[in-house]
């Protein structure tokens, strides 16, 4: 157990990679993802680094890949992307796309000036039509002539198409700037245009200016420009116009005929671009972090070597020399790239190796700290206790095979699944606790049998333990059952799996229910929190620390089981010296406990259990506060004689070898100028900081002991709730629909199950899934993993192609 759970050995190395086999090298170490390089450059600046330039193009290219507005892609290609044909590609497409923008520009030109004729001829028919009419009102032909003669009277006019929105404001400037002396006529484009340079679609006008004089002219022209107007030539007499339009028409069908032939080569080229598309992102990716890392190494004299250190597990280093051999086969290079160990005293990072079945439970314990070095992993323990303690809170055999079901179907279909990769967080959270959810639901299954609850109704599976005529004549006579195990003839023995279902049907059930589950849950915390105690004792000896063993462990343990763990005893002893015949006349545990602690043997309302018990107590009591001193003073006093004992231990072997230095005083202990940095640490040692900190410790442990414990009594709390929860949804929901006796019974109980459904999914298994999830994480990182888990480590990570593309396509 101690070198089963505990984080993976690393060691510092050393690489020596040759310029040219460099890249591949990196490269290789990337596809292998077991190495975390560190930075030998802390004081050089990002731009002033040798492959800065390298970076900063492989930033261009991916952003020019973005900007394409390609797929994205979970493939891993490790060749080095062909640059040349990326850039060929590129500039067919800027030509392509240069072109059908000009092709686009003049297409949409000569639809403007063809919608200019057609209203421009429109404008001039309407006015004689209108002139000739007799049918006019006054004023609408007094309006058409005095039109006609302005049109007449001014000899110029121009001719454009300006943003529909813009006309109101257009006309007003044009009224203002020109004093009234122009005539303005717009007409709306019905169908929208489409710009060429964003490809929005445009609703636009026509419009055409008449007015007299140069002066007017410029006028006119100016503000045109400035409300963005494009103005067009249009003839004077209507022969020209009608030949200027059937011109126009025919270079428009010649126009999209080319349009169309553009648009199909344009496509042609991006979807073969699009094959090999993914592959260019990954490529791209995989370069920038290549160079990115090898900005981390420093380069020798000679500027031929590269020398990088790197964090990797002991365990697989054959793996990475045999992937620096491939990476210098493949770069061509002669010269072998060297691996060498490295001593350091440095803390080196935390590697818990994990697959896709146990990576969810690390992530729980990941969540609270990450593990000092060479620590007991809490994970693999938590993989049985987590959806165990999950399960006690919410322990129905309906709920947890729906549970089940759903997680299976994730755990089924996890391919596809992976595949079709969602942004949603919340789904995504789901899928990644898929086998953590699929253990606390068959966990569910099997608390819900001990507890016999399946949708809050109980299964006779193997007869009832109750003889069944006593308990008609006891109903007919109350018409309320209350089972009573002291009554002759009624009760013949226990369930032979879990709880008897006649306790479905009884008044008296949550009295015994509660009494069961409260008990329970004290055993399984105080049998927990023991355990993990227990593990503290691994950590102790794998880090040679025997002071911590005998006054550490020792002293907590035996704290506990004097206390806590003689409370397990008395309910076992309860259970077994107490038949069904004398439950009645048992002491209550609660109140022998309180007076075991107080010394109060007195109560004659609350007699022993067996004969000795005082004497016992009182030994147990003196023995659990005699571990109290052991932890707070003995271990600090014994902490300052092993330090005074080394500093003259020290003092001595310097003086013995004849250093030329002389003794310093230093706070009450004498440090040689020459002894090693490593003997100088032992040799600061703060009484008060030390006797502070194991104060803390003891009095947290030791209040915590009894708080923890009660801590756990959360899993007969949620237990009780989530039953009686169940049992009102039935009641008050699906009882209704199976009472009904009416010709439409079908249909309402259809009805009703559809919301007994929805309420069960939402209520019983969304909400309270999670509030007994969130329980029991608290269980484990609270009452469980400070018994023996520090948590104050670094998390390895190692330079790997799938996490840096995982994280890049995840933004």
């Amino acid at each position: 157990m101690g070198e089963l759970f505990r984080s993976e050995e690393m060691t510092l190395a050393q690489l020596f990679l040759q310029s040219e086999a460099a890249y591949c090298c990196v490269s290789e170490l990337g596809e292998l993802g077991m190495v975390q390089f560190r930075d030998l450059n802390p004081d050089v600046n990002v731009f002033q680094r040798k492959f800065v330039n390298e970076v900063r193009r492989c930033e261009e290219m991916d952003r020019k890949l973005r900007s394409k507005g390609y797929v994205r892609s979970n493939d891993f290609i490790s060749m080095t992307p062909s640059t040349a044909t990326f850039e060929k590609l590129e500039n067919e497409l800027k030509e392509i796309n240069t072109n059908q923008e000009a092709l686009k520009k003049n297409f949409l030109e000569l639809t403007e000036l063809k919608h200019i004729l057609r209203r421009t001829q429109q404008f001039f028919d309407e006015v004689s039509e209108y002139l000739h009419s007799n049918t006019l009102g006054t004023f609408q032909a007094d309006y058409i002539a005095d039109a006609c003669q302005i049109s007449q009277r001014l000899d110029r006019f121009v001719a454009g198409v300006i943003s529909r929105e813009r006309i109101p404001t257009f006309e007003r400037m044009l009224w203002r700037v020109c004093r009234g002396n122009v005539f303005l006529r717009q007409a709306e484009i019905e169908d929208p245009l489409e710009d060429p340079a964003t490809g929005d679609q445009v609703h636009k006008s026509v419009f055409i200016i008449f007015f007299q004089g140069d002066q007017l002219k410029n006028r006119v022209k100016k503000i045109c420009e400035g409300f963005r107007a494009s103005l067009y030539p249009c003839p004077e007499t209507p022969q020209e116009r009608k030949e200027m339009a059937a011109g126009v028409n025919t270079r428009i069908d010649d126009l999209q005929m080319v349009l169309n032939q553009t648009e199909d080569h344009r496509q042609r080229v991006l979807q073969a671009a699009a094959k090999t598309m993914r592959v260019w992102f990954i490529k791209v990716r995989k370069m920038k972090a290549i160079y990115h890392t090898l900005n981390l190494c420093n380069i020798d004299v000679t500027q031929k070597c590269l020398i990088a250190e790197v964090w990797c597990p002991v365990s697989d280093l054959d793996s990475i020399q045999f992937a620096l051999r491939r990476g210098t086969e493949r770069s061509g290079s002669t010269v072998p790239s060297i691996l060498n160990r490295m001593t350091t005293k440095q803390t080196p990072p935390t590697f818990n190796k994990t697959n896709k079945f146990t990576s969810g439970f690390q992530n729980i314990v990941d969540a609270y700290g990450i593990g000092n070095y060479r620590e007991i992993n809490p994970a693999p323990y938590t993989i049985i206790t987590f959806p165990f303690l999950f399960a006690v809170m919410f322990g129905d055999m309906g709920h947890g095979v729906l549970m089940t079901c759903a997680a299976l179907y994730l755990v089924i279909r996890e391919s596809r699944i992976l595949s079709q990769k969602t942004d949603n967080e919340m789904f995504n959270m789901v899928f990644a606790g898929r086998y953590i959810i699929l253990l606390m639901g068959i966990f569910s299954v099997y608390t819900g049998i001990i507890y016999n609850d399946c949708f809050s109704k109980s299964l006779n599976m193997f007869g009832s333990g109750w003889s069944v005529r006593p308990m008609f004549e006891t109903l007919n006579e109350n018409k309320v059952l209350q089972l009573d195990p002291a009554v002759p003839g009624v009760f013949n023995g226990p369930y032979p799996l879990g709880i008897d279902p006649i306790w479905n049907i009884a008044t008296n059930k949550l009295t015994f229910l509660n009494s069961f589950k409260m008990k329970m849950s004290v055993i399984l915390g105080v049998i927990h929190m023991m355990f993990g105690v227990s593990l503290s004792l691994f950590n102790h000896l794998y880090f040679k620390k025997p002071l911590n063993i005998f006054l550490g462990f020792i002293p907590e343990i035996v704290f506990m089981a004097s206390l806590f763990g003689y409370l397990i005893i008395l309910v076992f002893y309860k259970w077994t010296a107490y038949d069904a015949f004398t439950s009645k006349d048992a002491p209550s545990l609660l109140i022998a406990f309180i007076n075991m602690c107080l010394f109060n043997y007195g109560d004659v309302t609350n007699k022993p259990l067996y004969r000795g018990q005082m004497g016992i107590q009182i030994v147990l009591v003196l023995i659990a506060l005699a571990c109290v001193p052991c932890m707070l003073i003995v271990k600090t006093m014994v902490l300052r004689r092993q330090h005074l004992w080394k500093n003259r231990h020290l003092v001595s072997i310097g003086m013995a070898v004849g250093l030329s230095a002389h003794a310093v005083p230093m706070e009450g202990a004498l440090i040689l100028e020459h002894i090693p940095d490593e003997h100088l640490l032992s040799l600061q040692f703060d009484f008060g900081d030390v006797a502070v900190h194991q104060a803390i410790h003891t009095i947290e442990y030791c209040l915590g002991c009894i708080s923890n414990t009660a801590s756990y009594l959360r899993l007969w709390a949620l237990s009780l709730a989530h039953a009686q929860l169940s049992e009102v949804l039935w009641t008050m929901v699906m009882h209704l629909g199976l009472s009904s006796r009416s010709g439409g019974g079908f249909f309402g109980l259809s009805i009703i199950f559809a919301a007994f459904a929805m309420l069960t999914v939402c209520i019983l298994l969304i909400m309270e899934g999670l509030s007994a999830f969130l329980h029991a994480l608290r269980l484990h990182w609270v009452e469980f993993q400070n018994k023996f888990y520090t948590g104050q480590g670094f998390k390895f990570v190692p330079f790997s192609f799938e996490s840096i593309l995982e994280g890049r396509f995840d933004e």
